[in-house]
């Protein structure tokens, strides 16, 4: 197996231009790029971790259900199935809950190190409808000092963000999310 190559890690994903999850996927990506990479802020995991808490519940729950049904066949095992099923189902409607009310559509929370304990947190979150063209990144900070959360957004069409080949383009994602970033940090010093 060779080596991986640094060329490679700069190599433009390529995508399908029509497909629009898979446009907004990729946007998402560079954003989270720029603000890991550029703005080196330390990405925070959390809310990612809480999903797969609740689906790691689930599977269990149904691991549990198949295991005792095949220790104790269909008649004996029924009680236990109806609770796993029930259970099962139940941890689902947390979950679209959860991501539907708790994620919003956040796909990177990234953490701003000042020095002290408290950190400044960013957070982006993308939204683009099903058969429409207009991307909207919403990027937040919430201040560590006062708490008070900021927020900054854009509504371009997924056409300034990727080339006539399907790669996006990271300098104007750069460039976009520079200024989203840099009109929050001038809010910030001017209250």
């Amino acid at each position: 197996m060779a080596p991986k190559d640094s060329k490679d890690d700069n190599k433009p994903v390529k995508i399908n231009k029509w497909d629009g999850s898979a446009v907004k996927n990729a946007i998402d990506d560079a954003v989270k790029e720029v603000l890991t990479k550029k703005y080196n802020y330390v990405e925070n995991f959390a809310l990612m971790d809480g999903r797969l808490t609740i689906c790691g519940i689930a599977v269990g729950v149904a691991m549990f259900a198949l295991l005792w049904d095949f220790l104790y066949p269909f008649p004996q095992s029924r009680p236990i199935l109806i609770f796993c099923v029930a259970t099962y189902f139940i941890m689902m409607g947390i979950l679209t809950l959860y991501t539907t009310y708790k994620e919003k559509g956040i796909f990177v929370i990234a953490a701003q190190k000042n020095g002290s304990k408290k950190e400044t947190v960013w957070e982006a979150s993308s939204y683009l409808k099903k058969y429409d063209d207009k991307y909207k990144l919403v990027l937040s900070c919430r201040d560590a000092k006062t708490g008070a959360k900021r927020e900054a957004n854009l509504k371009k069409s997924v056409a300034n963000f990727v080339d006539s080949n399907g790669s996006v383009v990271p300098e104007i994602v750069e460039t976009e999310v520079g200024k989203l970033h840099n009109s929050l940090l001038s809010e910030r010093k001017e209250k």
